[in-house]
């Protein structure tokens, strides 16, 4: 549990630093640092809503439910007997993930963006569309720990007794 913890604490860190470094560096420029051209860039915006800028709640209560969801992951991961490396690593992402973003919500009362995938932009039956929104360190976090729950899903919850299963014949 103790690298759990670390893990957690690793990820907001990385988070709260590329964000003051996006600041300082990308807030006041007038365009993009180029990465990779015509691929990946570090542009400088801010979300006040959650996922891909969806604003579906006001900012006091997207930090409550954030920090809701972040406390019943812990309690859940705490309680759970689970100490497989598969089953903390996702949760670990998730939870630092979501204390980096809330930790943005209550000092600016918004999240810093910056690293941005031109996978496409272009009008798109006459409306102009960005495939993929600019995100932070914190998002990436969260999206892998989510991705890692979704295909490793049954070797980190494996069925309780897999000897009762049903035999159709």
């Amino acid at each position: 549990m103790k690298w759990f913890f670390t893990l957690i604490l690793l990820v907001v860190t990385v988070d709260q630093l590329t964000k003051k470094l996006a600041i300082r560096v990308l807030r006041d420029a007038a365009q993009s640092i180029t990465i990779i051209p015509d691929f990946l860039s570090l542009t400088y915006t801010e979300n006040k809503g959650v996922a891909f800028g969806m604003e579906f709640a006001p900012a006091g209560m997207l930090l409550l439910l954030t920090g809701l969801i972040t406390i019943i992951v812990l309690v859940y991961v705490i309680l759970s007997k689970n100490r497989t490396t598969l089953f903390l690593v996702p949760f670990a992402l998730i939870v630092g993930g979501g204390i980096g973003n809330m930790i943005d919500r209550v000092i600016l009362g918004r999240v810093v963006d910056f690293i941005y995938f031109d996978l496409y932009h272009g009008k798109i039956f006459g409306t102009y569309l960005s495939l993929w929104p600019i995100f932070n360190v914190a998002d990436s976090a969260i999206s892998i720990g989510a991705c890692m729950l979704i295909l490793f899903h049954n070797r980190i919850f494996p069925e309780d007794n897999p000897t009762e299963k049903n035999n159709v014949r």
